[in-house]
């Protein structure tokens, strides 16, 4: 469960009374739009259904078989939640426009490159900075991942920016491949590795392309500075490494 601050109120009136379900505000959006595809139990703050819900006061359950045909507050949280309307106060729309822009800053450093710069990374402070001299403002009611085309498309005028991927190879020396291998594979895509005859490792990893400097601090801190990486500029690379 989730914690009343977290909460929002999603409302629906029908038959003449009240059903009021405290939920998180992101997975009522994804089950009103028929995506969501978790546990509910996981996403709601109260497994109960109310009249009202900042009194706590509860619907009568002969009005609940009337208007569900259960009483079973799990079946009857999502039909609330989609035939309703979610309700927010103006502190939680503005506590989750925040969240929001923050996660969004975070979904476009992680994968923008700067074009006119052989495609070095935008630092976080760059895109926030390029988007408060746009006209984008986050919608705390949509999905980051739906937001972030409109986003790239209000930055491109502003600054260089383009979405892509890069792939890397990285040679580890043997006193470091043991450990170093493991966490460098789990950084990104690993598209090849081998083993050589002296003990030292060879991986190529496809990632981000705005991951490209933590994973060079990864690399350095598991081999003390002694690695060896590779741009891979395509696939023939891959394979003749």
């Amino acid at each position: 469960m989730i914690s009343l601050d977290e909460a929002v109120t999603a409302r629906l009136e029908s038959h003449g009374e009240r059903f009021e379900v405290l939920v998180d505000p992101d997975a009522a959006l994804a089950i009103k739009r028929g995506e969501f595809d978790g546990e509910l139990e996981d996403v709601i703050a109260a497994e109960d259904v109310f009249e009202n819900a900042s009194r706590g006061d509860r619907p009568p359950e002969n009005a609940l078989e009337e208007v569900f045909g259960t009483t079973d507050p799990l079946e009857i949280i999502p039909e609330v939640i989609e035939r309703g309307e979610i309700q927010i106060t103006a502190e939680q729309r503005k506590e989750m426009q925040e969240q929001k822009h923050r996660q969004l800053i975070q979904r476009i450093t992680r994968n923008a490159v700067n074009p006119q710069m052989d495609d070095a990374p935008h630092p976080p402070e760059r895109i926030e900075s390029a988007l408060e001299e746009t006209d984008f403002r986050v919608d705390p009611m949509e999905p980051v991942e739906n937001q972030v085309d409109e986003a790239l498309d209000a930055l491109r005028p502003v600054i260089p920016i383009r979405f892509d991927e890069v792939t890397i190879a990285v040679q580890l020396p043997p006193d470091y491949a043991g450990s170093g291998q493991a966490k460098i594979r789990e950084f990104g895509e690993l598209q090849r590795e081998e083993w050589q005859n002296d003990g030292s490792w060879v991986g190529v990893v496809q990632f981000p392309a705005g991951l490209q400097n933590d994973f060079y601090d990864l690399v350095n801190e598991v081999s003390s500075g002694n690695a060896e990486t590779r741009m891979i500029q395509d696939e023939d690379e891959i394979n003749r490494r």
